[in-house]
């Protein structure tokens, strides 16, 4: 008689494919679109949200925390990045450098086509479980997909 080999105690599934984030979009001006942002943040903050959650990108202008905490410097500003412990802002120029996080938010405030163009799919693939955009409709669309 021989021993049965060890094996799996059931079939192997096959790997899941990461689930993708709910997509909400805010319409916004460009110049509106960082307060709609900032109205999302609070209110998922409200919501229970922990603010290391959470990741806002913006396409124009930098957000006044970036560009403060930029003011001490690279180092420091990452290292706030990686603390994880707070909502962090990035500059969409910056933001492939940014960690996944539950929630991106997408300040669509400015800057060209292309910048967007490229922000979006960058955000989406951070995004672990919600992606909100802020901005024009028609624009994030046309970057996202019909019907976003």
């Amino acid at each position: 008689m021989t021993a049965a080999k060890p094996g799996p105690s059931a079939p192997a599934a096959p790997a899941a494919a990461p689930a993708s984030p709910q997509i909400q979009l805010i319409p916004a001006s460009p110049e509106g679109a960082l307060d709609a942002a900032e109205e999302a943040v609070d209110l998922l903050l409200d919501s229970g949200r922990t603010p290391g959650d959470v990741l806002v990108i913006t396409t124009g202008e930098q957000h006044p925390w970036a560009a403060h905490e930029l003011s001490f410097g690279e180092a420091s500003y990452w290292a706030q990045h990686d603390a994880g412990d707070d909502v962090f802002y990035a500059d969409a120029a910056v933001a492939s450098r940014a960690a996944a996080r539950p929630v991106v938010v997408v300040a669509v405030n400015g800057g060209d086509t292309s910048t967007a163009a490229t922000a979006l799919p960058l955000a989406h693939g951070r995004a672990g479980a919600l992606l909100i955009v802020c901005g024009d409709p028609q624009q994030i669309n046309s970057v996202l997909g019909a019907g976003v």
